[in-house]
């Protein structure tokens, strides 16, 4: 289990936080058995360990209209691996990007509001990035599973 270096009671907190990141300082020392003061600095000392690093909402983009959602694999020359992550950051139909495993290659998600604009993305954009020498594309049809919380 990857909380395996969080004692109890900070895994309980984190367990909680990735069911519901809105959930109360108040319910979750109820839940845990602790004051609202205690989880707040329970949460504040994660927070500048970097072991929670921000609290987002997630979009699924196929329960807005046309919107298509694609992984990317690209496998750069060596030298080219950092500038085309800096360039993948800076553009705004990007959610996220990886470094990964292997010779120079990111994992990157991508969401675009149509698929016209997912292959403008393509053409314009991936296809331009110098030093790519090998890209794969798998657009999501639909989504089976999405951890809601974590078993302790």
């Amino acid at each position: 289990m990857y909380l395996k270096g969080l004692d109890e009671l900070d895994r309980k907190i984190v367990a909680l936080l990735t069911e519901n990141a809105r959930m109360s300082y108040s319910d979750i020392g109820e839940a845990v058995g602790v004051s609202r003061v205690a989880v707040r600095a329970r949460i504040d000392a994660l927070e500048k360990r970097g072991v929670i690093e921000g609290y987002t909402t997630i979009i699924n983009p196929q329960k807005i209209g046309s919107a298509v959602s694609a992984y990317f694999e690209i496998e750069t020359e060596p030298a080219q691996l950092q500038p085309v992550a800096e360039a993948l950051d800076r553009c705004d139909t990007v959610t996220q990007i990886y470094f990964v495993s292997g010779s120079s290659k990111l994992h990157v998600h991508a969401v675009a509001a149509s698929s016209e604009e997912m292959e403008r993305f393509l053409q314009e954009f991936l296809y331009r990035l110098p030093g790519v020498v090998k890209l794969s594309c798998n657009i999501i049809l639909s989504r089976k599973k999405d951890v809601k919380g974590l078993r302790l």
